[in-house]
């Protein structure tokens, strides 16, 4: 499972989006936390899947791409409204997967800041 550096966070949850992250790759129990990810297949734009169900070892993580987390069913299709809308304004068009694949690749050749303490 990747996540976008920059993914979305609804309003009620934005303030907590990181800790939520944080359980959600850690198999914590939320309730009412739903994950949009990148759609597994081609032909739709993006999945909303409840957090509870990424908790099963047996659920196909690998290559899943989350681009938004919400509190709440209705609020998280409202935030993947938003999230096609933004691309949609960006781009011109409906392309979710290439807009985020490329943003991601931005992310990568990005200079990254200079740091005092250094990975070993």
């Amino acid at each position: 499972m990747v996540w976008d550096s920059q993914y979305y966070a609804g309003e009620g949850i934005a303030a907590k989006k990181e800790k939520i992250k944080w359980k959600i790759l850690h198999r914590a129990g939320l309730i009412d936390v739903y994950v949009i990810a990148l759609s597994s297949n081609p032909k739709n734009l993006l999945d909303i899947i409840p957090s509870w169900e990424l908790n099963q070892k047996c659920y196909p993580k690998e290559g899943m791409v989350v681009v938004g987390i919400d509190k709440g069913y209705e609020n998280a299709m409202e935030l993947a409204g938003r999230i096609v809308m933004d691309v949609y304004r960006d781009t011109g068009g409906f392309n979710v997967r290439d807009y985020f694949k490329g943003r991601q690749k931005d992310n990568k050749n990005r200079p990254q800041p200079f740091s005092r303490f250094r990975a070993r």
